[in-house]
């Protein structure tokens, strides 16, 4: 574990010794849509609550968490539990890699709600992350369940699989409407079970995905790697091409494939803030 102990403290719960964590690099890397902060404080929405968290030194903070919450859900939605030190190790022998992990050495891979990954990778298409959180943020507006905190809830299938397009039409997601709707009626009604998904191969759980239209390769392994923690899945976007042409013209290295998927969103997150 990347940490040395967790405390609880009053009302909030303190990751000690916190290894290979920088808010702003896990946070704002284009693997999540929900979060806002700068420096070490953020806040974000996910699992149906409003959740703060700041760093001071090594020591990260979760405002008003429980030890049970932490250990039941923030665990591993931070994936804290993994050793990114031994990771960075097995990394450090590739130029490109050690390059983009010491530009982001506090980055890691979360692992978020299959659904609400499913429909942010959908609204993701031809977009860029400005645009994809504005859209975000109105779909849980318009059609999510009001939180104490007055944001909102991300909404649930049945809340989207009722709508027409026309009705969904002030998310401003263009032609990705009728893409939401029929992933909503698809899990909604139970032909897709995302959770069943963690069980399968990523074959089997990418030919799934793939069923929901408009998802197409892209999409499907961006809700396995950060939705189901299958990281060995490897998406590619424009940025990643590049990264590909310039640095793999011959595939990714065949040793690294068991984690590639975390490899990947060092390179992506290298590549997009540096413009390669």
């Amino acid at each position: 574990m990347d940490f040395t102990s967790v405390e609880h403290n009053g009302c909030d719960t303190i990751i000690i010794g916190v290894k290979h964590f920088i808010p702003a690099q896990i946070l704002d890397c284009g693997q999540c849509f929900r979060w806002q902060g700068s420096g070490n404080e953020w806040n974000g929405i996910a699992h149906g609550r409003r959740l703060e968290i700041y760093l001071e030194e090594d020591n990260l903070v979760l405002k008003d968490v429980s030890l049970e919450e932490f250990n039941s859900i923030w665990m591993d939605y931070f994936d804290l539990s993994r050793d990114y030190s031994l990771l960075r190790g097995q990394f450090s022998n590739d130029k490109a890699l050690y390059n983009a992990m010491e530009f982001s050495p506090g980055l890691r891979i979360m692992q978020q709600n299959p659904w609400e990954t499913l429909i942010t990778f959908i609204l993701s298409q031809n977009s860029n992350i400005p645009r994809i959180k504005g859209m975000v943020s109105r779909l849980c507006e318009n059609f999510g369940k009001a939180l104490p905190c007055g944001s909102f809830a991300f909404p649930e299938p049945e809340d989207l699989a009722i709508l027409t397009e026309e009705s969904i039409a002030t998310v401003k997601s263009g032609y990705r409407a009728g893409y939401i709707i029929d992933a909503a009626r698809r899990v909604s009604d139970g032909r897709i079970n995302l959770k069943s998904l963690h069980a399968l191969s990523a074959d089997e759980a990418r030919k799934t995905l793939m069923q929901i239209y408009g998802v197409g390769p892209k999409v499907a392994e961006c809700v396995l790697l950060f939705g189901l923690g299958k990281v060995e899945c490897f998406p590619l976007d424009v940025w990643m091409k590049r990264v590909m042409e310039s640095y793999y013209p011959e595939g990714f290295p065949e040793t690294l494939k068991d984690t590639a998927g975390i490899a990947q969103q060092f390179l992506f997150h290298y590549a997009r803030m540096n413009k390669i």
